[in-house]
């Protein structure tokens, strides 16, 4: 890692002396505050200049903006410490005095220091090229950095806005807002700053909390005709493994320029990086070479460094697609990727120490006396004044004058999905076995012819055709960059296919702009949790701020799932997925339990009509019978729960969730009817629209007590059985739960090499099972509803196979 400002080696291509020597170029040269500019820089920006800058005008007009960067990431820096450790601002750059600091001060102050002059090359580059780009950002906690820089240059959401401005009381405002903790009278934060990137963030697409996904969505994000800058960790590098496979997903018909960005600042929050210790940049160079990568590697401490750097990548990208197209190489393209060498926390006291992550002053300046004196020199150091900082921001402002957006407003922040037109669904015969997922299957396919114009993306991490998905695969084909003769592979293919659940699901969250579908084995989706919850969150906090997600819903197919996947032993046997999305808010994570190929085929098609939210659906592969006609599956996707069997005065009630709990719940109620047992059977298909709200916005996703009791009157007797755990589903369905009158069953973590009917029994799921908590809560005798070899297996003294 450089240890001086200016010692980083020369980027790639970069001549090795400087021949600009210019009035102007030299002003630049000289930096400025904790900005300097080292010898491979200055060679990079005469490059630069002589290619994209040939008249003097359009040379002394870049090299402007280029000062006005630096002073711009020095007042950036200067404002981050403030906002860790600062409880006043003063812009004439006076020392702060002991009671002008928080008594306990917060921060990821390192990470966001070293993202200043990541973010100001961003703005500069956007200014020079006069084009606003998107930006993503992986490191979610570095967030002190933008909502500096926006304030600064006012790129500001409505709430910062009302709030902050450039000025002793609006920058006071501002870092007294951040880490403050308070919440209103409703439980929100009263902050609009979060530690992480959050909905108030101008142009923020993801919260970052999670490290490593950014690395896996970037290359999925823009259209053909957009541009993207992802900044990205070296810690998150090593925590999520599989942006590796860029190259093998990026595709210039359907993917617009991407400029991956890591932060090399060798540090995680205790020891040093896998790629510090392992041989620095230089490893990871050959890593990124190996896996189809161009390395750009510059100077991490210098917003100049970065701007040449995205600039130079685009181009480059460009001229390897010109190339393509004249029939010269092929893929995969060798991506650029830019390593932007720096030290944690540059540019104040404490950088490169473990401090540097989060307070690196070591101690704090409002009860030490030494910490407010190294504050103060740090301060000194970044401080530029007020008139020079306004006009360096006016320099790099030319939204109007070259009429692009700001960068609040970048292509993906605005991006709305028009809904897709409906297809009509497959029909089905009552009685007739079908595969729900190859019901799906038919239904996604027509979806997606009927709109051409959505770009698709499949995630898929293990089998497609064990998962009845035949048709869609036909159709979209694996993405490869080698295709095999008869075999569904193409290099434009739609369908992402990794054995990496986090990859293959990041590839259809991240194609906020098209259609997007999941399938997985269920056992195994549960890795998919992190990087669906990371979506959802935000997407809700965007709600709550009146910013309205405009992607299209997407849903996640777990299949091959734990009632029929029993020769594959207990592994595969985990509905851990399902129980913890019910966990989550019902208007932006719901959770589905189709019965049939009807419910499942309406389901899918009506999700496409909504936007941002992720659905988890439970879906059969193995035919099951088709129950309900094109009606009923409407009224049970709307209300969550219908009927199927009424009676005028029922002794117990049924309900089942899950298509083979209908089948044994089927068997309950004829064998209960055979008895002159009344009772009604009901289909629970998503069991979130029937809890209890948690708040405003989850209501408008409920049924509400009122309609629930018209949909199931009052009944003492109550019998449920589920595809999950019953424990998490009985808290969901409070509303329904009569206590001592109600059973609850489900898995019981119970399994092996099992088929269906084995699994059922070794949970005590079979329809014997059901008739068994009838006896209880109903006040029936056993014997009036089972033989003695039935009872026999019930009681474990029997042959199993009396219940098969």
């Amino acid at each position: 890692m450089p240890a001086q400002p200016g010692s980083s080696r020369p980027p790639r291509h970069a001549q090795l002396a400087t021949t600009e020597q210019s009035p102007d170029f030299a002003a630049w040269a000289q930096g400025v505050g904790m900005i300097s500019h080292g010898p491979a820089t200055q060679a990079a920006i005469a490059s630069l200049l002589e290619r994209h800058a040939p008249t003097a005008e359009l040379r002394r007009t870049w090299l402007a903006k280029l000062r006005a960067a630096d002073r711009l990431a020095n007042m950036g820096m200067w404002l981050v410490a403030h906002m860790t450790y600062a409880q006043r601002v003063r812009l004439d750059g006076e020392p702060l005095v002991e009671g002008d600091f928080k008594p306990r001060p917060e921060g990821h102050t390192g990470g966001a220091l070293n993202m200043v002059p990541a973010y100001v090359g961003y703005l500069t580059a956007n200014s020079l090229t006069c084009l606003t780009r998107s930006w993503l950002m992986g490191q979610g906690h570095c967030v002190a950095a933008i909502d500096a820089l926006n304030v600064l240059v006012n790129n500001m959401g409505p709430a910062h806005a009302a709030r902050y401005a450039l000025s002793d009381e609006g920058l006071t405002r501002l870092v007294n807002d951040f880490y403050h903790c308070g919440v209103d009278a409703d439980g929100h934060p009263v902050s609009p700053l979060g530690s992480h990137v959050n909905a108030h963030t101008a142009g923020g697409l993801s919260e970052g909390g999670y490290l490593g996904f950014a690395g896996l969505q970037y290359v999925h994000m823009p259209l053909a005709h957009q541009n993207l800058v992802a900044f990205l960790s070296d810690g998150a590098f090593e925590e999520q493994r599989g942006s590796d496979w860029v190259p093998r997903w990026w595709r210039a018909e359907d993917s617009g320029s991407i400029v991956p960005v890591m932060i090399a600042n060798g540090r995680r929050i205790d020891q040093r990086t896998t790629m510090s210790q392992s041989g620095g940049t230089h490893w990871f160079e050959e890593h990124l070479m190996l896996n189809g990568f161009a390395p750009l590697t510059i100077d991490g401490r210098d917003p100049a460094a970065f701007a040449w750097a995205i600039i130079t990548a685009e181009t480059e990208l460009a001229e390897q697609v010109a190339a393509l197209e004249a029939g010269h190489g092929r893929y995969p393209l060798r991506l650029p990727y830019v390593i932007a060498e720096t030290v944690k926390g540059y540019g104040f006291p404490g950088a490169g120490t473990n401090a540097a992550h989060n307070l690196p002053l070591l101690a704090s300046p409002a009860e030490d006396g030494s910490a407010r004196e190294r504050f103060n020199a740090g301060a000194a150091a970044l401080h530029v004044p007020l008139a020079e900082l306004r006009q360096a921001i006016d320099t790099l402002n030319d939204h109007t004058t070259s009429q692009r957006p700001k960068e609040r407003n970048h292509e993906l922040a605005v991006a709305v999905t028009p809904l897709p037109t409906a297809p009509l669904l497959p029909t089905f015969m009552p009685g007739q076995s079908v595969s729900p997922m190859a019901a799906i299957d038919e239904t996604f396919k027509r979806l997606v012819l009927a709109n051409p114009e959505l770009r698709v993306r499949v995630g898929n991490p293990d089998e497609m055709r064990s998962n009845r998905l035949d048709q869609t695969l036909d159709l979209l084909k694996h993405r490869v960059t080698d295709p095999e003769p008869g075999v569904a592979e193409a290099l434009d293919g739609s369908v992402i296919t990794a054995l990496n659940e986090e990859a293959v699901v990041c590839a259809a969250l991240a194609n906020k702009q098209g259609l997007n579908l999941v399938a997985s084995y269920e056992a195994f989706a549960v890795k998919m949790l992190g990087a669906m919850r990371q979506e959802i969150i935000f997407a809700r906090h965007q709600h709550e701020v009146g910013l309205e997600p405009g992607w299209l819903t997407v849903p996640l197919l777990a299949s091959s799932h734990t009632w029929e996947n029993g020769k594959n032993e207990q592994s595969h046997q985990d509905p851990t997925l399902c129980e913890a999305w019910l966990g989550e808010m019902d208007d932006v994570a719901p959770t589905l339990f189709p019965v049939d190929a009807p419910s499942a085929a309406y389901a899918l098609r009506e999700l496409y009509r909504s936007r941002g939210r992720i659905a988890l659906a439970v879906v059969a592969k193995n035919p099951v019978p088709v129950v309900l006609d094109e009606e009923q599956a409407r009224r049970l996707y709307e209300d969550g729960i219908i009927c199927l069997h009424d009676t005028a005065a029922p002794r117990v009630q049924l309900f089942a969730i899950g298509a083979y709990q209908l089948i044994e719940m089927q068997r309950a109620l004829a064998r209960l009817t055979l008895a002159g047992v009344e009772a009604s059977l009901y289909v629970i298909q998503e069991p979130g629209k029937l809890r209890e709200a948690r708040d405003e916005r989850e209501a408008t996703a409920t049924l509400g007590q009122c309609r629930l009791s018209q949909l199931v009157p009052p009944t003492h007797a109550r019998v449920f059985l589920a595809h999950c755990r019953p424990e998490p589903l009985c808290g969901v369905l409070r509303p329904l739960d009569t206590g001592s009158g109600s059973r609850f069953l489900g898995y019981r973590n119970r399994g092996g090499t099992l088929d269906t009917f084995g699994m059922l029994y070794a949970n005590r799921a079979t329809w014997g099972h059901v008739l068994e908590a009838v006896s209880e809560v109903a006040n029936l005798e056993l014997e009036a509803l089972l033989d003695e070899p039935e009872r026999l297996a019930l009681a474990g003294e029997g042959d199993p196979q009396a219940l098969r």
